[in-house]
């Protein structure tokens, strides 16, 4: 089992910028993709971003293209979610996610999942 953990969530004004970082360890050979999910208050946890093992291949959910970009770190097994140009909809916990075989999605995230972090954006 691998075990992640985020970091650098906090208060943004929108229009403004904020890198997110999830550390993996444990089983981190098992690792193919990873990716990003949020949860805003009320609504279910929806899919933002994955990357796959190599870099290559990365996917977005539609409401972040453009502003959203997500990175890996393999020495570090650290994956990143640079986010710029926030907006109030983007205020939500903001979870990592591990999977092996294929990338993270919508339908079909990872198994493992980190504990959160919060990001709010005021207006």
């Amino acid at each position: 089992q691998v075990q992640l953990v985020e970091s650098g969530g906090g208060l943004v004004q929108a229009g403004g910028s904020l890198r997110l970082s999830c550390a993996a360890s444990g089983r981190t050979s098992n690792i193919y993709a990873m990716g990003w999910f949020r949860q805003a208050p009320g609504k279910e946890r929806e899919f933002v971003a994955a990357l796959s093992l190599n870099g290559k291949v990365t996917t977005y959910a539609d409401p972040v293209k453009g502003r959203f970009t997500i990175s890996r770190d393999n020495a570090k097994n650290t994956v990143y979610l640079q986010m710029n140009s926030l907006n109030p909809e983007d205020t939500a916990i903001y979870y990592c996610n591990a999977k092996s075989g294929s990338l993270p999605s919508r339908m079909y995230p990872g198994s493992s999942w980190g504990q959160g972090t919060q990001v709010t954006v005021s207006s």
